[in-house]
């Protein structure tokens, strides 16, 4: 198995090749994405363009938009923001989210033509693995989804180093790669209590290692991505 990793903001072309992708965003597009599936959201439908999501959302019954613009902050109008701990305390059983974000969704929708695709956060990094070990792929490209002019993006980069490493049969210290979510750029906009937009609650959230025992595969179905 041959790894390699795709910086998202630096992609120029339309990727080629690609057997395995996992596009991970982890603070928060994804993490918010688990948080909704175990909370018994019945589908996500990751869709990248604002009006589109929320003319989905309109279009479905039961649905709920979910979305954030770059930075953070929710998108106006929508049902909720980018936030795990929002959707935390909800029961979501039966319902469709519409899912907007700057990151996580444009990951998926770059990529969408993968042979394999996973939508992936570190809170259910370790089932991932297991369902790319499954498959037997030739090679796994991981997208990292969360480095910007002004963000190192380190988060995202933690999660493809705890990924590989289960991949490659190792057992890797959790706790130093949930420590690396708090200490990336990013990360500490959430501890400092001056962006009112990124709650601490949300990091403590997004920086737990396998929470969940599922994976997050994204298909296509009536020509949009769904993660189930």
């Amino acid at each position: 198995m041959r790894f390699s990793r795709v910086f998202l903001n630096r992609v120029q072309a339309r990727p080629t090749d690609a057997d395995t992708v996992v596009v991970i965003d982890v603070l928060r597009s994804f993490t918010t994405a688990a948080v909704a599936l175990a909370r018994g959201a019945s589908a996500i439908y990751p869709v990248e363009n604002v009006s589109s999501a929320a003319g989905l959302a309109g279009q479905m019954e039961n649905a709920l938009s979910v979305g954030a613009v770059g930075g953070g902050d929710p998108v106006p109008g929508f049902d909720f923001g980018n936030s795990p701990a929002q959707l935390a305390g909800l029961d979501l059983s039966g319902r469709n989210l519409v899912m907007s974000t700057a990151a996580g969704v444009r990951g998926l929708q770059r990529f969408h033509h993968a042979r394999r695709l996973y939508a992936c956060a570190l809170v259910c990094a370790r089932t991932t693995a297991a369902a790319i070990r499954a498959d037997k792929p030739d090679e796994v490209c991981f997208v990292i989804t969360g480095e910007w002019v002004d963000r190192d993006g380190d988060e995202d980069i933690a999660c493809a180093d705890y990924l590989e490493a289960l991949l490659l049969g190792e057992q890797p210290a959790a706790e130093h790669y949930a420590q690396r979510v708090r200490d990336s750029d990013f990360g500490r906009r959430f501890s400092t209590g001056t962006w009112p937009n990124l709650p601490a609650a949300d990091l403590d959230l997004c920086a737990q290692v396998d929470l969940f025992d599922f994976a997050m595969p994204v298909q296509r179905e009536n020509g949009r991505l769904v993660i189930r």
